[in-house]
């Protein structure tokens, strides 16, 4: 049974659909950026990708294709995101064991939530932290907003996640979450919304 999710949730040019390190999209939206480097690389691989081998070059060269410039949140914006993650959490009652924000995306481990699945509660943490962006006038594209008021998305379109069933898997997760600041010489973060009971 699962009792818990590991989620991550990247910027907007972050991973990009035809990265060659595989990725979970079905299909490459931007014309320019499909011509560049081709097809969807889809692959169902549950591990992290991200430090496999692969041309820094050539993925430099494809971002260059896309519309917008690939999203880094400051501390700034990173602090806004967590105020949107806080009021989702409040709003739902999410059980957030563990949650890093970085410049280019957010990792979390989130408890089993009722029959919420893991993609429903990605979706509600990113609408969240889009409209903490706006409200704190810290959104990266406000520049780009559209007739209608809205702006560009500054999340890529789905959520990596990876479903924990026992505690020990918890246990990891939690761990390299909260670690993960560290690996980009960052301090470890501590949110008001984690929860500090842990499953074990």
């Amino acid at each position: 049974m699962v009792l818990a999710s590991h989620i991550v949730m990247t910027t907007y040019g972050f991973w990009l659909p035809n990265d060659p390190r595989g990725s979970w999209s079905d299909f490459v939206r931007n014309w320019e950026l499909y011509w560049f480097g081709g097809p969807a690389t889809k692959t169902t691989e549950r591990r992290s990708l991200a430090r496999d081998a692969h041309d820094h070059a050539l993925r430099r060269a494809m971002k260059a294709k896309l519309k917008y410039r690939p999203v880094v949140f400051d501390g700034k914006q990173a602090l806004s995101v967590a105020h949107g993650f806080s009021k989702a959490v409040a709003e739902s009652g999410y059980r957030m064991l563990a949650c890093a924000i970085m410049p280019s995306h957010a990792h979390m481990v989130v408890a089993r939530h009722d029959k919420t699945p893991a993609e429903r509660i990605a979706g509600h943490l990113k609408a969240r932290a889009t409209q903490a962006l706006v409200d704190d006038e810290l959104h990266p594209f406000v520049q780009y907003r559209g007739e209608d008021g809205r702006f560009p998305s500054v999340w890529g379109r789905r959520a990596w996640k990876v479903f924990l069933n026992d505690g020990d898997a918890i246990v990891r997760a939690v761990r390299y979450v909260e670690d993960n600041p560290l690996k980009e010489n960052k301090r470890k973060q501590t949110w008001s919304f984690v929860s500090r009971e842990r499953d074990r």
